[in-house]
Order: structure tokens, then C-alpha cells, then sequence
């Protein structure tokens, strides 16, 4: 500790950094002067449409966001409750009922190497596959 003590009062306690006598006395009067005046348009602080409903638009999207999270929670905690099958929607019913619709979109999606590579995995000879869709 007496060491520290002894660098200060070689080196002082003075960084250099000075300002003249009075200096801030009068900074606050000097600035204002300095400035220009500015002229405030009424007009074009005039609130828009979005601006005077963004603060309902975010809150109703927080809450569809609690809402859909609630959702979800709730589909976890029910597990496999959920009745998902084809039956309960009619608009992907007669999709897949368009041969145009899964040639584009399903089959498109299909990688070959993925088929084989799946019968494979389940244990299924190809020949015999193929000796299946001959009969």
C-alpha cells in the first residue's frame, strides 16, 4: 500500500486535462446561442393510421401467439388423442385423389435412392419385390 501511495505523489495527481477558470459557468447560455432556432411543423408530427393502432395490432399478436402456444401445449399433454386421420379433411382427400396433383407434388419429392435405401433397411429382398408387381 505505501508503494501506490509513493507512485501518486511522484506523478501528482494532475492528468493535464484542464479547462479555463469559468469555463462551464456560462456553457449552458453559450450553447443555446449557438444553436439555430428551429421551426416545429404541426403537420408533420401528425400520428398515422398504423402509427395510432400498432400498439393493438402487437398486443393482439401476443396474444394469438399465447393462444397458439396454449394450443400446442395442450396437443403434447393429450398426446396421441388427436384424431389425424384422412377422413376428418376433405380438401387433401381430393387432392390426393388427382393423379396430376401426386404425380407433381408427391412423387416429385420421391428420391429413388431413399426407396431403396428404406427397403433395404426393413429387411426386404428387392427380387422378391419385384417378382410381386409381375404377378
Amino acid at each position: 500500500m505505501e508503494k501506490s501511495s509513493e507512485i501518486l505523489d511522484k506523478i501528482g495527481r494532475k492528468s493535464g486535462m484542464t479547462v479555463p477558470e469559468g469555463y462551464f459557468a456560462d456553457f449552458a447560455s453559450r450553447m443555446t446561442e449557438s444553436l439555430p432556432e428551429r421551426q416545429f411543423n404541426e403537420a408533420a408530427h401528425k400520428r398515422t393510421f398504423w402509427q395510432k393502432i400498432r400498439p393493438y395490432t402487437y398486443m393482439a399478436a401476443m396474444f394469438a401467439g399465447i393462444w397458439c402456444m396454449m394450443k400446442m401445449f395442450s396437443l403434447i399433454v393429450q398426446g396421441g388423442n388427436v384424431d389425424l386421420s384422412i377422413d376428418n379433411y376433405p380438401v387433401l382427400q381430393t387432392a390426393l385423389a388427382d393423379d396430376s396433383f401426386v404425380d407433381e407434388f408427391i412423387y416429385s419429392e420421391i428420391n429413388r435412392y431413399d426407396i431403396i435405401e428404406d427397403i433395404y433397411e426393413a429387411d426386404i429382398n428387392p427380387e422378391e419385390l419385384f417378382t410381386l408387381v409381375d404377378e
